[in-house]
């Protein structure tokens, strides 16, 4: 069964930082196209799409994030990773670490001052 933990949020003061992990099972973790999406309070319908990451580590990022997220991936341990630097309130949301397969339970960021 395929599983997607994530963890890593909080709620933090505009420009502050966080860092999202996601650990995987269930499926070839190193093989697989990894993603992170966020759902924002009254907006949809579905998920807004944040940055992927290829099996060999190429990363695509939306512009809303291109230059203060960069997403990582540790093969070895299963593990996506979201750096977010330079936090907006816009950030705000709760944050999904997608597999080709299904998505987590999401971790929620709130960016306030």
């Amino acid at each position: 069964e395929v599983h997607l933990v994530e963890s890593g949020g909080g709620m933090v003061q505009p420009g502050g930082s966080l860092r999202l992990s996601c650990v995987a099972s269930g499926f070839t973790f190193s093989s697989a196209e990894m993603r992170w999406v966020r759902q924002a309070p009254g907006k949809g319908p579905g998920p807004e799409w944040v940055s992927s990451v290829h099996p060999d580590g190429t990363a695509f990022y939306a512009n809303s994030v291109k230059g203060r997220f960069t997403i990582s991936r540790d093969n070895a341990k299963n593990t996506l990773h979201l750096q977010m630097n330079n936090l907006k309130p816009e950030d705000t949301a709760l944050y999904y670490c997608a597999s080709p397969y299904n998505r987590g339970q999401g971790t929620q960021v709130t960016v306030s001052s």
